[in-house]
This record gives structure tokens, sequence and C-alpha cells, in this order.
């Protein structure tokens, strides 16, 4: 059995029709709707390559499950609930228990987080594997304030607005590295390759976010070079606490501080999310993250892009938060002039500045590079 179709009705016709996808693998397209209460649809797509994003040596079973939790996190970050997949997937031979292994690792994650696959392709690499999977989810949005406001994406994040993120950051940076440098340590590499290998995407807390928290991301590339992306969008600056960084502490027995620091900033191939909120909005957080049982940490504050004099700031800040409250409640009105970004004072601050115990500290270069 070395045929697409015997090899796509054997290992990839897992997913059965619904009501909201009526036609899937074995048709040439899929059709879907969009769940009931459902007015959007989202979608992403990311490419692995062996070598490039993945060891070649990597377990199947968790390469089926990351190609899909990889993706499964960008609609987390945009608070979409997941409708279905697409995976094409490139092999340089057909390897029947390599399939079996990778399409286990891929369902398993779908039927988790009720993703379905519902259609592909299938082909012959010359250039080792290959994986594109394509994701769809389902936003449910009114349009009361604005269109700009109403989803929650990067440019939404607000002067005086807290920064959290998910989890524990680092883990999965420094996995790569050990696996990259020392591929023979292999007691070292099992205490942290989950990270690496297994990323669980924040689904859920990415649908509790929605009107709730003013922009998100997920740090897929490091924590400051994707906060990042979310200030340059938003025009402001990010002031973040070294100290506040939550990172798991036995990592400190295996690793320098260096190490740490420099995975918990700039490392990448981590799936947690970071996100801005008011901080009125505190207590709600705190009380999501027990009902979610997932760890989610304050680790700074958004600020002006250009330097302004501490008055003119505060004065500012209060307009913005007596702004933000009557724009809750749907009936301001703003009839007076009001500037967002106060006038540039010397040059533009970095997207992103980092402190250590209250002082500026140079950030690690590069940001998250792969394989």
């Amino acid at each position: 059995m070395n045929k697409e179709f015997d090899i796509i009705e054997n290992y990839f016709s897992f997913s059965k029709a619904t009501r909201e996808v009526p036609i899937t693998v074995g048709d040439d397209c899929a059709i879907f709707t969009p769940p009931f209460g459902h007015t959007h649809i989202a979608t992403s797509a990311d490419l692995l390559i062996e070598g490039q994003h993945f060891f070649s040596d990597v377990n199947p079973k968790n390469l089926g499950h990351k190609a899909l939790a990889v993706n499964l996190s960008d609609l987390a970050a945009m608070g979409a609930e997941p409708i279905g997949c697409l995976l094409s997937l490139a092999l340089p031979s057909i390897d029947q228990s390599w399939i079996a292994q990778f399409t286990e690792g891929f369902r398993n994650l779908s039927e988790k987080y009720m993703c379905p696959l519902i259609g592909g392709d299938l082909s012959k690499s010359k250039m080792g594997i290959i994986i594109n999977v394509t994701v769809f989810g389902g936003l449910n949005v009114n349009f009361r304030r604005s269109a700009t406001s109403a989803f929650m994406t990067r440019a939404g994040a607000r002067a005086g607005d807290d920064i959290w993120v998910s989890g524990n950051l680092g883990k999965a940076h420094l996995a790569y590295t050990t696996k990259r440098d020392n591929p023979n340590d292999l007691a070292k590499y099992a205490m942290i390759f989950e990270a690496l290998e297994l990323p669980e995407p924040r689904i859920d807390l990415g649908k509790s976010l929605i009107r709730r928290a003013t922009s998100c991301i997920d740090i897929s590339d490091g924590l400051v070079q994707d906060l990042g992306h979310i200030m340059k969008s938003s025009k402001k600056t990010a002031e973040i606490h070294l100290e506040k960084i939550p990172y798991d502490k036995n990592l400190e027995k295996q690793f320098s501080k260096e190490q740490i620091r420099e995975a918990i900033l700039s490392g990448g191939d981590c799936y947690e999310l970071c996100f801005t909120a008011p901080p009125e909005n505190r207590a709600i957080i705190e009380r999501l993250s027990d009902s979610l049982q997932l760890k989610l940490t304050r680790i700074g504050e958004v600020s002006w892009r250009f330097n302004i004099d501490r008055e003119r700031r505060e004065r500012v800040k209060r307009r913005q938060e007596l702004r933000n409250k009557f724009e809750k409640n749907n009936y301001y009105v703003d009839t007076t002039p009001f500037t967002p970004i106060p006038h540039a004072q010397g040059k533009p601050r970095p997207p992103v500045e980092v402190y250590e115990n209250g002082e500026l500290i140079e950030v690690p270069n590069g940001g998250f590079q792969h394989f």
C-alpha cells in the first residue's frame, strides 16, 4: 500500500462530517460554516521544515502534536474557537510506521480542541519532511464600538495597561540549545523536552481574554521580540521587569543565570500568550487564572513611546482611564480635543525596555533564530 489515496484513506480520514463541516477529507474541497453564534472566520498557516523547525530524529507522534499546536496557538492569540484544519505533508519516502505515529499525535490534539482535519495534500519531497498546516477559527464580534477595537489584535495596547504572560517561559529554548549543542546529554534533554516538542496551545485562555485584554500575541519568537510587535503596532513602549518574568526554578540546577536570562527574554518556540489589559481588569484576570488553573503573571506596563514630563503623563493617563471607562459602557462621546500620543520630545524609546531591580538593562540581541 503506497498510493496517495490509500494512505489518505487509512491515516488521514479520521474526522467525521458534522453539521458545521458537512464535506471533509475525500472530496475536492472541504465545506464548512461558522459555528452557531460566530460572525467571523480567523485563519492562520505555518510551515515546518526538517532541519529548520524540528530535528530530524524527533518523535513522529510529538511532531504531529506540535504541527497542529503551533497553528492553534495563533487562533488562541486572536481568541478564536477552532473550526477545522488543513494538513499538507511532503515526505522523502513512505514509512507507514512514521505516518501512523505522526497522525496519532495530530489526531489526539485535534480531538482535544475539536479542530477536525478537513482536507490537505500529500506529496513526495526531495528536501526532507515538509509540513504545512492551516487552521480556521470562529469569532463572535459585534461592532457597537468600532471594527478595529472589536478584535483582539496587536494594535490595541494603551498607555497604562498591564502586561501579562501565561505559564513559565524559557524551557523550550533551553531544550533546543541542549539538543543542538549537547545531543548526547539525553538525561538533561529528557527533563525539558516536552516544552519544545509538546507545546500546549492556550485556546481556553485566548477565548476568555476577549473584551478583557486590549492586545495579545503568542511568543513563539521570544518575549521581547513578540511583545515588540505589539508595541510597534500600538505605537507604545513596554516596560517589563526581569525579576517578574516567570520560569521553572528547577532550571537553575542545570543552567546558568545568563542562559536562563537569554531563554526567558529572547528564547523562542514558546507558545504561551503575552497580552495587555487595563489595570481595572486585574482581579478578573486573577480569577481567570484560578478557573483555568493556569499561571498568569503581570510582568510590566505599557508606557508612551516618547518621553514626556511626569505631570503631563499622569494628566493624560487619567484622561485615558476616564475615556476607557465610558467606552466600556458604549455611550461615551468625546466632544473635546484628545491626542492619544503626546507630542514627541526627543528620540522615541525602543519598543521594549527591560529593567532589573529598577535599572534598565541591555536585552540579548537577535531574538529567536530557527535551527
